[in-house]
């Protein structure tokens, strides 16, 4: 075995620090040792270490001060604490310090191996982590393109495949999945980043409104038209123009929007002059489309001509394993926000988080953790902190209207229906919000 993982060997028995040095040497790892606190963080000082084993019991500094001077060092560093005289008030002090494992002399060489693997699959996965996420640089809002799973993987390296082209592309997935996040990470990464990306939601638009928005109008082209406007079409010259639930879009729509990809020109509402605008156009839909265009729903035309490219983003419940690593992200997003200390999570709302299907895929599960961290108790989440926490088992027998709309209920009533801020908090424009209104009947209770 070859690795690029170091380890440092604190302990002030040298026939310890022998044994240790030769295993994992043995195993292919960077060794080296120290025999006291004081010449490790002199030692740390200059390099940092993946794997630090301690003792606790050596002379001058212990292995539990050591411990805590490390972590202001290096917080990336994982610690294992070793000592021949174990307590569980001494095992859980050290955990509660930030220690990854705790481990009792004399030690087994094979147990112990294992446990030195586990830590480094998670230095490497973390590494792993970190280096997909930069791939797609960010320049704005893309940062939450977190997933370490062989499914989201595919998705980034299909992005970095995307980039340098201006070719149109389909983004498919579930609602809640991130699709405009992956437009923004295509359009951040390639050569039109320093244009805008101009976003049109068309299922929050009639068609008279979305043709305006689209293509702008002239000054008098209908009623309450009292000045010229540019359209998105042309707002977006230079860049890219995201086109969310594209599938919404009327037959005329259709038809005019395969005219405009087709030559690039077009004409504002109520106006006789072409105008010309060099756009790539990004789509994204959660329905069916090559189905819509069998039954007659959506062109045929309009399809290819926009299906060059297609990425499909999983939903969260093919990817559990990202679920730790969301979690994670969405709790110093939050903390940060609202200015406090980055709290832990226990276990076992991780366990459950993993066997839930979530119908809202990342949306909801941000949706959680924020709300856990509203109401928790500011050092831990906890299973009764989770919103909807009863129907994580049997969550299969709701609908997602279901969901949605006690999501609704529930954002409304927090800022106490303060439309502007409720359209903010649930990432959807005022119109969307108020045909959802309409849609489930809802009204302030009295």
């Amino acid at each position: 075995m070859t690795t690029d993982i170091s380890i440092l060997i604190v302990d002030d028995e040298e026939s310890v620090r022998n044994s240790l040095h030769d295993w994992f040497m043995e195993d292919g790892y960077q060794v080296a040792c120290a025999e006291n606190a004081k010449e490790a963080l002199s030692i740390l000082e200059s390099k940092n270490y993946d794997i630090i084993l301690a003792d606790i019991k050596m002379p001058g500094m212990d292995g539990m001060e050591m411990h805590r001077r490390i972590r202001s060092l290096n917080k990336d560093s994982i610690v294992i604490i070793m000592t021949a005289f174990a307590s569980v008030s001494t095992a859980v002090q050290a955990l509660k310090d930030g220690a990854y494992d705790y481990i009792t002399k004399p030690f087994d060489p094979d147990d112990l191996s294992h446990l030195i693997r586990n830590a480094a699959n998670q230095i490497s996965l973390k590494a792993e982590n970190e280096a997909l996420r930069n791939r797609v640089v960010s320049l704005e809002d893309v940062e939450d393109l977190i997933g370490n799973s062989e499914a989201m993987k595919r998705v980034l390296k299909e992005v970095e495949r995307v980039t340098q082209s201006s070719s149109p592309v389909i983004i498919t997935g579930e609602s809640g999945t991130g699709k405009e996040l992956i437009a923004r990470a295509i359009h951040s990464n390639s050569p039109r980043k320093f244009f805008p990306m101009v976003s049109v939601h068309c299922g929050a638009l009639s068609e008279s409104l979305l043709e305006s928005e689209l293509f702008g109008h002239e000054k008098g082209a209908f009623t309450g038209a009292m000045y010229n406007r540019k359209g998105r079409f042309e707002m977006a010259d230079g860049g890219s123009i995201f086109l969310d639930e594209i599938a919404t879009i009327s037959s005329k729509m259709q038809i005019e929007l395969l005219r405009v990809l087709e030559t690039k020109t077009f004409m504002r509402v109520g106006g006789n002059k072409e105008i010309s605008s060099d756009f790539r156009v990004i789509c994204a839909t959660n329905r069916d489309l090559k189905q819509m265009v069998q039954i007659g729903t959506f062109r045929e035309d309009l399809f290819y001509r926009l299906n060059v490219v297609n990425i499909t983003i999983p939903p969260l419940r093919e990817r559990i394993e990202d679920i730790p690593l969301l979690v994670d992200y969405f709790i110093n997003k939050y903390c940060k926000s609202m200015s406090r200390e980055v709290i832990s999570v226990d276990q076992a709302v991780l366990k459950r988080l993993a066997e839930y299907d979530f119908p809202g895929n990342v949306r909801e599960l941000e949706n959680m953790i924020e709300r856990a961290i509203v109401v928790g108790n500011y050092k831990e989440i906890r299973l009764k902190d989770l919103p909807f926490e009863r129907d994580l088992v049997s969550s299969s027998v709701e609908s997602l209207s279901d969901l949605e709309k006690r999501h609704i209920i529930q954002i409304l009533e927090k800022y106490n229906w303060n439309i502007s801020r409720s359209a903010k908090a649930l990432k959807v424009d005022r119109v969307t919000l108020y045909n959802k209104i309409k849609k489930y009947d809802l009204a302030p209770a009295k």
